[in-house]
């Protein structure tokens, strides 16, 4: 008997680009933070999509603001204004320090941006500079700049030569940092909270070694905030955390909700060697994405998410801890607020199929680590509920060698 599933595998492997490794299951509804497949199943969703479906699924006032302003006027293009840009900005403006905002509709847009900024702003000055530092481990993107300062070669390879005058710095390492920095660096490039990578996080020494580098030689330091960033660790930026002091930072996942979005944040030192015409979007800051971020960022400030996250923070660290003494094959337990990585001694792959044996979703990413980015509205007992399920995973997963 053909079902659901088997229809929308079918039409996608001769239809779609195969770019994605998927798992076999078709989702076709959510609420909160559950998710419902084509035949009905229930999962608890500790990865909201990769961290985008911010404030769970079917949200009902961000789906009621999304379907007010279909019906009033979705986009006019950045020829002319419209009031919600303006006010995106500048709740974007007070929450990070940095004055001035350019939006386009993704994280690697952003990326993107803020690479191009830091080029400008160097080119401006008289002084083109064009070295990148960036970190091992980082991930910042698929396009083309975002990918030159992305340290897997497993991403990279294929697609070389990228952009030219990358230097590689180990995480946290602060002598090599200071060595790397000099005064042809353009913009230094850093996650405070490495997600792709493991979630790994940067130290305040480590921060503060880049912003000596920056004060020492100028160079700019560009903060992706993309995953751990807007609200994820329980801070409106997780840069403000460890201390960095960026020039420029990216935004995206979570900022729309769900509706795609990015933002490049810039100080207005930065803003203010941008000319018109350097660059631009076609769909960047129109309305339909600028009303899903404010429905965010108004949960997130005045609904009183941010406090939220922090105590959710401290339960899942609480039960991840539990976890880990429990199973042998849980070597580490990474994170903080609603990111959380477990590293484990093998290959973690074989454990998101287990867990959605067990009707939960997580994610492996850096091979060994298994990544926990749950809706930021999540309460104790559905946390309790979800990470029962993980922990019968994990005895799955150890019945079959993982011990």
């Amino acid at each position: 008997m053909t079902t659901v599933m088997d229809d929308v595998q079918a039409r996608e492997s001769r239809y779609v680009l195969q770019t994605y490794r998927r798992q076999p299951v078709t989702f076709v509804r959510g609420e909160g933070v559950r998710l419902y497949d084509a035949e009905g199943r229930e999962y608890l969703d500790l990865l909201s999509g990769i961290g985008v479906a911010s404030l769970g699924h079917a949200h009902p006032g961000l789906a009621g603001a999304i379907a007010d302003q279909a019906k009033t006027l979705l986009h006019t293009s950045n020829l002319f204004f419209h009031p919600l840009q303006g006010e995106a900005a500048e709740r974007l403006s007070s929450l990070s320090g940095l004055s001035r905002t350019f939006f386009c509709n993704s994280g690697t847009e952003a990326v993107e941006a803020c690479l191009k900024f830091a080029r400008r702003y160097w080119y401006t000055r008289g002084e083109p500079r064009a070295e990148l530092i960036a970190l091992e481990g980082s991930f910042h993107g698929r396009t083309f700049g975002a990918l030159s300062v992305t340290s897997d070669e497993h991403y990279r390879a294929p697609f070389e030569p990228l952009l030219a005058g990358v230097r590689w710095v180990p995480a946290n390492d602060r002598a090599a940092l200071l060595a790397a920095v000099s005064r042809k660096t353009a913009a230094i490039i850093v996650e405070a909270i490495q997600g792709e990578g493991g979630v790994r996080p940067l130290t305040p020494a480590f921060a503060a070694a880049i912003n000596e580098a920056s004060a020492n030689t100028g160079a700019l330091v560009i903060a992706d905030e993309i995953q751990c960033g807007l609200g994820r660790t329980g801070h409106p930026f997780h840069f403000t955390a460890i201390g960095l002091k960026p020039h420029l930072s990216s935004l995206g996942k979570a900022l729309g909700g769900g509706v795609p979005i990015g933002a490049a944040l810039l100080s207005e030192e930065v803003a203010a060697t941008i000319s018109f015409g350097d660059h631009g979007s076609t769909y960047g800051g129109n309305l339909l994405a600028c009303r899903a971020a404010l429905v965010f960022l108004h949960e997130l400030v005045d609904g009183g998410l941010l406090a939220h996250i922090g105590r959710m923070g401290r339960f899942f660290e609480a039960r991840l801890k539990t976890l880990a003494a429990k199973h042998s094959i849980v070597k580490e337990v990474r994170g903080a607020g609603l990111i959380w990585g477990l590293e484990l001694t093998r290959d973690a792959a074989p454990v998101v199929p287990a867990g959605l044996e067990q009707r939960v979703i997580v994610n492996r990413t850096a091979e060994t680590v298994v990544r926990l980015l749950p809706p930021l509205v999540i309460t104790e007992p559905e946390a309790d509920e979800a990470l029962g399920r993980l922990d019968a995973a994990l005895d799955d997963f150890g019945r079959n060698g993982g011990r």
